[in-house]
């Protein structure tokens, strides 16, 4: 858990958001028409706070964090919302100002560092073209510098191992070169799309304790993209919970880990595994189905054909978030109900 989580929070809750989205939709064109896949997605995140969003694979999860920043994958494009940062709206910026703040403001994680390192390029050469393009160094300044930042990730040898190739590391050491590109201009806000993804579980806990540090030494924010809500629980200060495209529950992490106000998060707590369950001849809870076909949804909430307390009235449901306790929202109108 972040240091706010540990004791700030109050402090946090009453400072202006750091970053703000509202109604962010983003869609992307197929043979049955338009698709959202971010669909009326609104959270803020305050200064120095982690921020988990979770979700089955294709509930929007990686899609929200690459629309922050112009990032969607052609043919998709963002079609509505704000997303306010430092006074400024990045959805309303030119492409040129929108570059300016990738990677010197907001950096970005992503989950497969094979394919997000470029291979005919060494690592330091590739830390070193950031360096030289967002904060104008020298060749030589940008290498040494490249040398310090492998060496500040946990990177042993950084001195010889600036010359390799990304093929020529382990997939930890290949996350650790990606943080160190994310972190070189000590952005205050870090987006970090499952970080952890296809590492084992030694390394994956050597990752994320890399980015708490950073955090703390830095002072940035964080937005953890996870399947994984063990990962989550440990790290985030709250959650948002990504169902269809849907933000359906947005929580402080302890309440919402205590006290789920939706359908869904309830079903994902349940399904997970427990120390406390009677042994390994109980079976774990599933949730029911598929995730849904994002062209073909049903009327209302989307989580419907799934629910296990859906009811006609299901079909109504509008997907605005209701205030259901002190920075708890949810999209499921018959909470208290349910309770």
């Amino acid at each position: 858990m972040t240091a706010s989580a540990a004791g700030e929070g109050s402090t946090a809750d009453a400072a202006a958001p750091l970053l703000e989205v509202e109604n962010l939709y983003t869609a992307f064109p197929t043979a049955h028409g338009s698709v959202m896949a971010a669909s009326g997605v609104s959270f803020s995140l305050a200064e120095r706070e982690t921020k988990g969003i979770v979700g089955e694979s294709g509930s929007g999860k990686s899609i929200t964090l690459r629309s922050l920043l112009g990032l969607v994958p052609e043919p998709g494009r963002v079609i509505e919302g704000t997303v306010r940062w430092a006074g400024r709206d990045l959805l309303s910026l030119r492409p040129a100002e929108l570059r300016a703040i990738r990677g010197r403001e907001i950096s970005l994680i992503f989950q497969d560092p094979t394919s997000s390192l470029n291979p005919v390029y060494t690592i330091g050469e590739q830390i070193a073209e950031t360096l030289r393009i967002k904060l104008g160094m020298s060749a030589r300044a940008a290498r040494e510098r490249a040398v310090e930042l492998l060496d500040h990730v946990g990177i042993p040898a950084a001195k010889s191992r600036v010359g390799a190739y990304p093929h020529e590391l382990s997939g930890g050491m290949r996350q650790r070169v990606m943080i160190a590109i994310a972190i070189a201009c000590k952005p205050r806000l870090l987006l970090a799309d499952e970080p952890t993804t296809a590492l084992d579980v030694t390394i994956q806990d050597q990752i994320l304790s890399l980015l708490a540090e950073l955090q703390e030494e830095f002072g940035m924010a964080m937005i953890l993209v996870s399947h994984d809500l063990g990962v989550v629980a440990q790290n985030c200060d709250s959650v948002a919970v990504m169902y269809a495209g849907h933000v359906v529950e947005d929580a402080p992490a302890k309440d919402l880990f205590e006290s789920p106000r939706h359908p869904y998060t309830a079903a994902l707590l349940e399904a997970l595994p427990s120390i406390r369950s009677p042994g390994t001849r109980g079976r774990l809870r599933q949730i029911s189905g598929q995730p849904p076909d994002l062209s073909r949804l049903p009327a209302g909430c989307p989580f419907t054909p799934r629910c296990t307390q859906a009811r006609d009235a299901c079909a109504d449901v509008t997907m605005q978030p209701i205030e259901v306790g002190r920075l708890h929202m949810t999209a499921c109108p018959f909470a208290a109900e349910a309770r």
